[in-house]
């Protein structure tokens, strides 16, 4: 289906290499997974550094094998720091995982450019929301599961919560985002996780790297499957990403939690810009 001949030389290597790592690393600091970034660039890294058209489907295979390579190795690390919400995460995965199979497999049904300028709109729509979070009555309503935090600015105890159905909900729509597009899904989850169920920044965005691991592994196997898909690319980008994804999860523990926002505010903006435009 893909050409097997690329021009494979050891600048073509490092520029690879730097992709995964710069890619990882952001999308680990901010939890958003790093797609946004990998795909585009791929699609224009195709032509002039790989001797070879790189195709929608292909690069958002070869994304989500990315993807999977940047959540293990950030995930890890904010396991051992105990800033992951395990719970939470396996109800979010437990729809996240089969909807990316669904999302993977209809990556070639739609037009790309139609449908990432619709994105791009929500996304819009995404980083008004966090901006003006402040500003929005937050849910009143009591969560079935109900999980406590210290705010050690504030000096309180603080509790944020999910129920079954929204979790399971909100995790289906990040799998078939995250199959889709390869862009790991959590452009949807950590606006969610912020203004919907109350979780801290830090918790957010590190629980959503578990997620789109289970995303990403799920995605990036169907997208093998259908043959969109290219080992020499994934492993090219794959030390770059398992080094940015723990370098993302270290960075981001000396980021307050207002900053964290803000980051994650430019990045949606940024990448939103990007997908509208192209």
């Amino acid at each position: 289906m893909y050409p097997a001949m690329m021009t494979w030389d050891m600048p073509t290597l490092l520029i690879m290499f730097l992709l995964g790592l710069v890619a990882s690393t952001f999308g680990a600091v901010v939890g958003l997974g790093g797609g946004v970034i990998i795909v585009p660039a791929l699609l224009l890294l195709g032509p002039s550094m790989l001797g070879m058209d790189i195709d929608t489907t292909l690069a958002v295979g070869v994304s989500l094998g990315s993807l999977a390579f940047t959540s293990l190795a950030s995930a890890l690390t904010f396991v051992k720091e105990g800033k992951v919400d395990l719970r939470s995460a396996l109800f979010f995965s437990l729809s996240s995982g089969p909807m990316s199979l669904v999302g993977a497999s209809m990556t070639a049904l739609f037009d790309p450019d139609d449908f990432r300028k619709a994105f791009g709109y929500f996304m819009l729509f995404m980083v008004v929301l966090l901006l003006f979070r402040s500003r929005i009555k937050p849910y009143q309503g009591q969560w079935r599961y109900v999980r406590t935090y210290a705010d050690a600015a504030a000096g309180l105890q603080r509790e944020y919560g999910f129920s079954a159905l929204p979790a399971l909900l909100i995790g289906g729509a990040v799998g078939l985002i995250s199959g889709l597009l390869g862009i790991g899904g959590g452009v949807l989850l950590i606006p969610a996780m912020l203004l919907l169920f109350r979780f801290p920044p830090h918790i957010a965005s590190a629980t959503s790297m578990a997620v789109i691991f289970v995303s990403a592994l799920f995605g990036s196997g169907m997208h093998l499957i259908r043959g969109e898909w290219d080992w020499l690319l994934v492993l090219a980008l794959a030390p770059g990403s398992l080094l940015g994804g723990w370098l993302g999860a270290r960075v981001s523990r000396r980021i307050g939690s207002t900053a964290l926002i803000r980051i994650m505010c430019a990045a949606l903006l940024l990448f939103a810009g990007r997908m509208i435009i192209t």
